[in-house]
């Protein structure tokens, strides 16, 4: 790894993100009747964009949204470009990385048209609310005005190739009656707010929910680690592996994730409980072993559609010798281009030979003399890995991502060395199940809310 090129500049990304931050505050602002500071922030958008093929529309768009008249293809038009933008600096922060790691990186396919049902009045109708939203500004939303997409995202469910759209609005727009009134909020999450509403806008644009085309995946899948996320009401399991081609070709970096819905007395590590029914990968990652894929279901990106039909147990597979031996070699993901976005970076990284300190903002980790930030915040509980062992560390299996303006390592598993020998920690080193007595002790716990909920919901579905 050439660590000291994650500290170098990377030319024209404080500009670009400076233009999408102002476009943002814009947004917060309204867009009814554009202050002048608020109509340059849009302009600086537009010039963002110069020399692009979204120059010309995106010029004119800003010009109508300064002059307080813009319609929903102008506000399309300025999603696009926001995204694009954000695009930019996400390939070269990918690329950046890939020069770093020294590791191929794999060509993007052309995306698949999907099969589209005629359904533009519902489309119609999203990008309205959303056009509203904008003109408001999130300091101007109210609960009439977000409640205004309730009727649109029930049509919507109802429309299997909408459903995507339909869940993002339904998210966002419960994200926002949290907030009401927008005028009483202390601060206002600009980034995200944004964030979902051009992804909203561009979502009710015929085709872009189009994906790159699906294929199977036949050999041997090698685990390295898990990114377990939870919340109050579910939890997702993200596995993150190499998969060694049956034909012999390249192995490449692939992911499988399920989600499950949770009661909020459900915690640490009860979540694997709800999880690992749903998905074998989980117990094999528990208990060290490689998985044998026959015809598995997987998208150009790089993401398996788990089945269990399409995999079987293989042998022993520790996560350290794959992070040694075969992720050097493995190609990189490929990312869709709505998913452009620096926070989508996830990149599989294998560190030794560093130092772990405690900094002014918590551990790093001094690799060949660079010094890299780890975020020991992300290691779930629900797992033996500690922050502490992060901090005692001698090797790392982690994610490479990006936030604040710098890169950062989000482990994964950690070996230590405890009275003379290594010892390996993993994040989802519970996902098997455990005989640590609190892990054991959630466990139970779980196991009992389970049941107790499963009885009362029988007893309502019998009355």
């Amino acid at each position: 790894m050439h660590a000291g090129l994650f500290a170098e500049e990377i030319t024209g990304l404080d500009e670009a993100l400076s233009a999408v931050d102002g476009f943002d505050e814009a947004l917060t602002d309204g867009l009814l009747r554009p202050r002048p500071e608020t109509a340059a922030r849009v302009t600086g958008l537009a010039h963002a964009v110069a020399g692009t093929p979204l120059a010309a529309r995106t010029a004119e768009a800003a010009e109508r949204t300064a002059a307080g008249a813009a319609d929903e293809d102008h506000l399309v038009t300025l999603a696009a470009a926001r995204t694009a933008l954000l695009g930019s600096v996400h390939d070269a922060l990918a690329e950046r990385a890939a020069e770093a790691l020294g590791r191929p990186r794999a060509e993007a396919p052309a995306p698949r048209p999907g099969e589209r049902r005629q359904t533009p009045n519902l489309l119609a109708a999203a990008r309205a609310w959303l056009r509203d939203l904008a003109l408001l500004g999130w300091r101007g939303i109210d609960h009439e005005a977000v409640s205004a997409s309730a009727q649109v995202v029930s049509a919507m469910l109802g429309e299997p190739g909408l459903r995507r759209q339909a869940s993002l609005l339904d998210g966002f727009a419960g994200e926002l009656a949290a907030s009401c009134p927008g005028s009483s909020l202390d601060r206002v999450p600009a980034r995200r707010w944004a964030d979902l509403w051009t992804r909203a806008m561009l979502l009710t644009v015929p085709g872009a929910a189009d994906t790159p085309a699906e294929g199977t995946a036949t050999g041997r899948l090698l685990p390295l680690g898990v990114d377990l996320h939870e919340y109050a009401t579910g939890a997702q399991a993200q596995v993150h592996a190499v998969f060694e081609p049956a034909d012999g070709s390249a192995p490449r970096l692939v992911r499988a994730a399920v989600s499950v819905p949770k009661p909020d007395s459900v915690v640490g590590a009860g979540v694997w409980q709800l999880l690992r029914p749903h998905m074998s990968l989980l117990t094999a990652v528990g208990e060290g072993r490689s998985m044998e894929l026959t015809g598995m279901p997987v998208t150009a990106e790089g993401d398996l559609l788990w089945d269990d039909a399409h995999a079987s147990a293989g042998g022993t597979a520790d996560p350290f010798v794959t992070a040694r031996v075969a992720l050097p070699a493995a190609t990189d993901q490929v990312t869709a281009p709505l998913d452009r976005h620096p926070a989508r970076i996830a990149l599989p990284v294998f560190l030794e030979g560093y130092t772990a300190q405690a900094g002014e903002e918590g551990t790093e980790f001094t690799v060949a003399g660079h010094t890299l930030p780890v975020d020991t915040g992300r290691v779930p509980v629900a797992g033996p890995l500690t922050p502490q062992a992060v901090g005692t560390s001698c090797a790392c299996v982690g994610l490479l991502r990006w936030d604040a303006g710098s890169f950062f390592v989000q482990p994964l598993a950690v070996e230590r060395t405890v009275r003379g020998k290594t010892v390996a920690l993993h994040a989802g080193g519970w996902a098997a199940g455990t005989t640590d007595k609190a892990g054991a002790k959630a466990e139970k716990a779980a196991t009992d809310a389970v049941a107790v909920l499963r009885e009362r919901a029988g007893r309502l579905l019998r009355t």
